[in-house]
């Protein structure tokens, strides 16, 4: 299995603390850090899946459950009115992010925030977080929020601006419990409703009525 490289401060420091346990007599201290070594690398797992850049529709950036639907202005992402779809990602989760549609970086601004638990109704205003604006080929513009939560300590993208993506690449990661909300024109038709676990990369959010499942 693949993971994220972000994991790597997080799991080493363990896994040397677990070595020094063994060696100077405590097994068991040293199989329990072992453990939360192991842990911890899992929530950095990147799994395999399938080529999704012939796929129609927009995918899901994260993985995790439909938190809240709604509908909103952002001028951050771009003119009109956008349905805003509010993905929780619990420490259980995958907490890499991919790509939803394929077209090329428009913006890209780090906030930095305060660290609300995910499903505070503030978190999305208040805390850390990093707005990608992915524009599509035929000028539709989909926002990604990686916001951190409350165990959450960083956000990472690995996208810049004006860069080609594609759809279903890796895009980014938030480290630990988090949330990610996903914009896309009013006009397109959701497919997912409030309490429906999303795969990243696989799960469709949305659709262009040009667009068939």
């Amino acid at each position: 299995m693949v993971f994220a490289k972000e994991c790597w401060p997080f799991v080493l420091p363990v896994l040397g603390l677990a070595g020094f346990l063994v060696v100077v007599g405590y097994p068991r201290w040293a199989i329990a850090a072992g453990i939360v070594a192991l842990v911890v690398l899992l929530f950095f797992r990147i799994p395999p899946r399938p080529d999704a850049s012939h796929t129609d529709g927009v995918l899901s950036p994260a993985h995790g459950k439909i938190l809240k639907l709604e509908k909103l202005d952002d001028p951050a992402v771009g003119p009109g009115t956008f349905h805003k779809i509010v993905i929780f990602l619990s420490v259980f989760n995958i907490h890499v992010q991919r790509v939803p549609v394929t077209g090329s970086v428009a913006a890209s601004r780090y906030t930095p925030g305060r660290k609300l638990a995910a499903f505070d109704s503030r978190a999305g205003d208040v805390n850390e977080q990093h707005l990608t604006v992915l524009q599509r080929p035929n000028g539709d513009r989909v926002g990604v929020h990686q916001i951190a939560g409350l165990l959450a300590r960083r956000v990472v993208t690995y996208l810049e601006t004006d860069q080609e993506v594609a759809k279903g690449q890796l895009m980014g990661v938030i480290k630990f419990g988090s949330r990610v909300d996903l914009l896309v024109p009013v006009s397109y038709h959701l497919e997912v409703e409030v309490g429906q676990k999303v795969i990243e990369g696989a799960t469709v959010i949305a659709r262009q009525e040009t667009e068939t499942p």
